[in-house]
């Protein structure tokens, strides 16, 4: 097993007991805690960005070494294209589901707003809401159709 691997539930440990101190830390006394909790903050981000760096300095498997191997050159078989492609849907998926979502936000809460003064145009204002929501089907479905051609 790939130590990297073996230290992720060790790094996601630490990670939850520092979180939790500092939360602690930032009820108690609230400098100090803002002040520990962007030291947290900086730690978290100079592991990622060690493991990052990690993954990028790592030798590529051998394709001739066995069973693992073999499994790795297969997987790896005509992946160029299908690797572009799920990337591809994977942008799709999250900028839709962004867009959406700051969509339904200023939608949703100018609803509220008028539903507040007139309660009879509820109606018109879920018609609203739901074609903010529809931007994140299109990218669903954009996905699916990336997905199919991989």
């Amino acid at each position: 097993m790939n130590p990297w691997f073996a230290g992720i539930p060790l790094a996601l440990i630490i990670t939850i007991l520092l979180a939790g101190g500092a939360l602690w830390l930032l009820r108690r006394r609230r400098g100090a805690g803002i002040k520990v909790m962007l030291c947290v903050n900086g730690l978290i981000m100079a592991g990622a960005l060690a493991l990052l760096a990690a993954a990028f300095a790592a030798a590529p498997a051998s394709a001739s070494g066995g069973a693992a191997g073999t499994a790795v050159s297969m997987a790896t078989d005509g992946s160029d294209s299908s690797s572009a492609a799920l990337i591809g849907a994977a942008i799709a998926v999250a900028g839709s589901s962004i867009g959406a979502a700051i969509a339904v936000a200023y939608t949703g809460s100018a609803a509220l707003a008028a539903m507040s003064e007139r309660p009879e145009i509820f109606g018109r204002a879920m018609v609203v809401v739901g074609l903010a929501e529809g931007i994140a089907i299109y990218g669903l479905i954009i996905s699916i159709i990336l997905i199919g051609q991989a």
